[in-house]
């Protein structure tokens, strides 16, 4: 699944909030976008199609109901199917070697992906 830039700042706001969100709760919440508060509904459906984010549940606002949304993955699984979705997949070893290589990865990031990778042999 590919997101557009509009779809990308929409999950953002998704990803930060980490409890669903009706479409008021979403305008409320996005600061920086470069889309126009009349095309949420688009984006929010466009969303749905995709997968990317599913009905939650209705809240009451004044005397009428709107639909709440929340994220379906993580901001992580996205990138990590994002990768691995393209026709010119990385090699899994050379992927990991660059990750290795980003000033990001600190001595206690490498320890807890050992932690990881020790309890993913056991299972």
């Amino acid at each position: 699944m590919e997101l557009t830039k509009s779809e990308m700042e929409i999950m953002d706001v998704f990803w930060a909030e980490q409890v669903p969100l009706s479409r008021a709760d979403l305008l409320e919440r996005s600061k920086e976008k470069t889309w126009k508060d009349s095309s949420v509904h688009i984006l929010l459906n466009s969303l749905l199609q995709k997968g990317a984010i599913r009905e939650a549940g209705f809240i009451r606002r004044n005397k009428t109901y709107g639909r709440t949304f929340a994220a379906t993955m993580t901001r992580e699984v996205y990138y990590a199917n994002a990768i691995f979705c393209h026709r010119h997949k990385p090699q899994m070893e050379g992927l990991f070697r660059a990750l290795l290589d980003r000033p990001e990865m600190t001595a206690e990031v490498m320890e807890d992906l050992q932690d990881m990778l020790n309890r993913r042999k056991r299972a």
